[in-house]
């Protein structure tokens, strides 16, 4: 199992609970806003509706800081068939959480900050500017580190809540769930209560009824009934 299987993993078991479902982006009009961001239309009240339309006008990370998440983003969950970081909108969930979570702000800014850093002190260059490797090499650091290294606790829960957020943004979003393959509840088809238990209570179908209410090629058709509650179909 590579890295990528282990994190999706690792995901899908965390959200077996109960998970995190938010897309959204900061739009520069009303318009955009009224049509609602998210495409996955969950219950809100108005109160709650405006604290989230509030937070969508906001803007928390400058451009530097946008890029450098998504560099990240992409170097913890590469592209695929199914698709990219960007088109899950995962860059644009992460922006929302720091306004919804403001806990969150202070670990991720400095973490982001700490990698420009530790990238121009070694490399003399910041972070989106090293190669891949380079890039790589630092993570490495803060997502397995090492005890006997200078790695400071707060830039290794800065990783892993980073890590945390892209997993989130991404396993929910329509390309995520596509990836994980995961089809929600699909409905099986009733074929009545079975024999052995009619036969265990000595009762039985009528035929007539079968017909009527066993037939699935009707599965979808709405039961038609007359004016003294007969079955039609």
């Amino acid at each position: 199992m590579d890295r990528r299987e282990s994190i999706k993993s690792l995901f899908i078991g965390s959200i077996a609970g109960g998970g995190l479902l938010l897309e959204s982006c900061a739009p520069n009009s009303e318009a955009i806003i009224e049509k609602k961001i998210w495409d996955y239309k969950y219950g809100r009240t108005p109160k709650e509706a405006a604290f989230d339309e509030k937070l969508l006008q906001e803007k928390f990370f400058d451009e530097s800081e946008m890029i450098l998440i998504v560099v990240l983003a992409n170097l913890i969950l590469p592209p695929t068939k199914e698709g990219t970081i960007e088109q899950a909108g995962v860059p644009k969930f992460i922006e929302f959480m720091m306004k919804d979570i403001p806990e969150f702000q202070t670990k991720i800014r400095g973490g982001l900050m700490w990698l420009n850093t530790h990238s121009s002190q070694n490399f003399k260059r910041l972070f989106i500017n090293i190669s891949e490797n380079e890039q790589k090499y630092i993570l490495d650091k803060i997502a397995f580190p090492n005890p006997d290294l200078d790695v400071q606790l707060h830039e290794v829960q800065f990783f892993s809540l980073l890590r945390n957020l892209v997993m989130t943004g991404y396993f929910t979003s329509e390309v995520g769930v596509s990836e994980i393959g995961y089809q929600g509840n699909v409905p099986n088809i009733w074929d009545g209560v079975p024999e052995d238990v009619l036969k265990s209570v000595g009762v039985a179908y009528d035929q007539d009824w079968i017909d009527k209410c066993i037939d699935q090629d009707k599965r979808n058709e709405q039961a038609e009934w007359d004016d003294q509650g007969n079955l039609l179909t």
